[in-house]
C-alpha cells in the first residue's frame, strides 16, 4: 500500500542525469532535506510507521542515512548507532564485507554498539542493490541484536534490491520502477 504522503515527496527529489557518471541518475535528496516540510514530513511517516514498535536503537549507514536515522531515533526515544566505512570509527569494531559489482567493500560498527536481544531498525537514504543494507543487518545480528526492519526513504526497485533483502521487513517511502 503506497502512503499518499510519501508519494508527494518525490517531487523534492532532484533527478541528476550522469552522476557521478554517464549513464546514471541520481536520486538527489538535498532539496527534500532544504524544504523544511518535507523533512519534517519524511519523518513523520517513519514515525507514524514505527512508534509503538519498541525499538530499542536505529542503525544508519553513513552518511545520508545518518540524517534521517538520528532524527527518527530522536523521535523515537531510541539510541542511535552509526555504521561507517572502515577505519572511521575511534574505539574497537567489528566488520562486515560485502559484494560491489566490482570488488568488494566494508562496513564497521562498534563492537558495544548493540546489546544482545535489542530490537534495531535499520534507516538509510537510499537502497540499490541492498548489499549494504544487508551488511548493516549482518553487523546487528553478529551482536546479538534483532532487525526489526528496514527503511529508506528511496527504494530503486528496478535493480530488485528486495531480493537480497527478502527476509527482513523493508519499507521504502518512494520506488523508481526504472532509471
Amino acid at each position: 500500500m503506497v502512503d499518499a504522503r510519501a508519494e508527494r515527496l518525490r517531487r523534492y527529489i532532484r533527478n541528476v542525469p550522469d552522476f557521478p557518471k554517464k549513464g546514471i541518475m541520481f536520486r538527489d535528496i538535498t532539496t527534500l532535506l532544504q524544504d523544511k516540510e518535507a523533512f519534517y514530513q519524511a519523518i513523520d511517516i517513519l514515525h507514524d510507521r514505527y512508534q509503538g514498535s519498541r525499538l530499542q536503537k536505529i542503525v544508519s549507514i553513513e552518511s545520508r542515512g545518518f540524517i534521517f536515522g538520528s532524527a527518527l531515533a530522536y523521535c523515537l526515544h531510541a539510541g542511535f548507532v552509526p555504521v561507517r566505512k572502515p577505519k572511521k570509527l575511534p574505539s574497537k569494531t567489528i566488520r562486515e564485507e560485502y559484494q560491489l559489482e566490482y570488488g568488494t567493500d566494508a562496513l564497521e560498527m562498534h563492537v558495544d554498539a548493540i546489546e544482545n536481544g535489542e530490537r534495531v531498525l535499520i534507516v538509510d537514504d537510499l537502497v540499490a542493490t541492498g548489499g549494504t543494507a544487508v551488511a548493516a543487518c549482518n553487523l546487528v545480528k553478529k551482536l546479538g541484536g534483532e532487525v526489526a526492519g528496514i527503511a529508506f526513504l528511496i527504494e530503486l526497485s528496478f535493480l530488485n534490491p528486495r531480493a537480497k533483502l527478502k527476509n527482513y521487513d523493508v519499507y521504502s517511502m518512494i520506488a523508481y520502477d526504472s532509471e
